[in-house]
C-alpha cells in the first residue's frame, strides 16, 4: 500500500467550531450542524506515517460526521492533510488513533461492500479499452452478467451526458470528458458515497466551472453522499451544503461552514453577497491557519 504523507506548514491550534460559537470571520446564521445519522461518523482520528526519517503526523484529532445525502467539501493548503482522510474513508489508508464508521461499519466492510465509489485526480482510464469497457471494468471484476453491466454503463453514459461516445478511446476525448467517464465508471458500481480527489484540479477554467454545474445536477439526479477535495475556494462554495476548512500538518479541522445555498443554482450565484460572505469566511479559515505560509 502507498503511504505518500504530504508535506507543509507548521501546525496551528484550532478544531471544529463548538455549536453556538462562531469561528473568527464566522456567519453568526450560518453555523454547521452535524447530522444526527451520519454516513460517516469520525471520531478523534488520527494517522501518523512511519517513515524511514521518522514519524510523519499527517492527521491530528479529527471529529467530523457527514449526514446522508451532504455534499461535503475538504479544502486546505496542500500537505494540510485532505486526501489522506479521504484515503481513510475509503480504507486506502488506516488511522492509528480514533475512530471511523461508514454507513455504521469500518471502512474496510464498507469497501467490500462496494457503499462507495472513488474518483481519482486523473481520470485512470486504460488507454486500451474503449470508454464503455472502462466504466464495465469494475462490474466484469464484480461477477455482472452482459446484459446487466450494459444497461449500467448506458444508464451511466447517460448521467455523465456521454451517450454516443461509447467506442472512443480515452485518446479520442478531452480531459473534461474523461473525467465524466471516470466518475461515471465510479457510479456504475451503485455505491451510496462517491469519493472525489480534486477531480477537476488539473482543467482549465471554462471547463471546471462547465463540470461543476453538471457534477451538481448529476448530484441531484442521484442524491449520492459526495465527499470532495478541492484548493479552489469558489469550487468549495459553490458544489457544497458543507465546507470543512482544514489547516496544516498535523491536519486538523479548523472551521466548519453551512453554506446555506439553495440547492438549485447556477454560476450566477457566485456574485451574490451571500456565495461572497462564504467564500469571505472560508478564505479568512485558511489564513488563520497559515495556509499561505511555507
Amino acid at each position: 500500500m502507498v503511504t505518500s504523507p504530504e508535506t507543509a506548514a507548521a501546525p496551528v491550534t484550532g478544531q471544529v467550531t463548538p455549536a453556538g460559537a462562531a469561528a473568527p470571520g464566522a456567519i453568526p446564521d450560518q453555523q454547521a450542524a452535524p447530522p444526527e445519522s451520519p454516513v460517516i461518523g469520525i471520531d478523534h482520528l488520527s494517522l501518523t506515517f512511519h517513515t524511514n526519517d521518522g514519524p510523519v503526523e499527517a492527521l491530528r484529532d479529527i471529529n467530523l460526521a457527514i449526514g446522508r445525502g451532504e455534499f461535503v467539501s475538504l479544502i486546505g493548503p496542500s500537505g494540510c492533510g485532505k486526501t489522506t482522510l479521504l484515503r481513510v474513508i475509503a480504507d486506502l489508508e488506516r488511522q492509528t488513533g480514533g475512530t471511523i464508521a461508514v454507513n455504521g461499519v469500518t471502512p474496510r466492510e464498507a469497501r467490500e461492500k462496494r457503499a462507495y465509489g472513488y474518483v481519482f485526480q486523473a481520470a485512470a482510464l486504460y488507454p486500451w479499452r474503449n470508454i464503455a469497457r472502462n466504466i464495465a471494468l469494475p462490474l466484469e471484476i464484480m461477477g455482472l452478467r452482459r446484459a446487466e453491466r450494459d444497461r449500467r454503463v448506458a444508464d451511466n453514459l447517460a448521467l455523465v451526458n456521454l451517450q454516443g461516445f461509447e467506442r472512443k478511446f480515452p485518446w479520442q476525448l478531452s480531459g473534461g470528458m474523461q473525467q465524466r467517464a471516470s466518475i461515471a465508471r465510479a457510479l456504475a458500481v451503485e455505491p451510496e458515497l462517491l469519493l472525489m480527489d480534486e477531480p477537476f484540479g488539473a482543467l482549465d477554467e471554462i471547463v471546471r466551472d462547465h463540470l461543476n454545474e453538471q457534477l451538481l445536477q448529476l448530484w441531484a439526479k442521484t442524491n449520492k453522499t459526495v465527499v470532495f477535495v478541492t484548493h479552489s475556494i469558489p469550487e468549495a462554495v459553490f458544489l457544497s451544503t458543507r465546507i470543512v476548512v482544514m489547516s496544516p500538518r498535523p491536519g486538523k479541522i479548523h472551521d466548519v461552514i453551512d453554506s446555506g445555498l439553495p440547492r438549485d443554482r447556477s454560476l450566477d450565484i457566485r456574485e451574490t453577497p451571500e456565495f461572497l460572505k462564504i467564500a469571505h469566511r472560508v478564505r479568512e479559515g485558511l489564513r488563520a491557519g497559515h495556509s499561505y505560509e511555507d
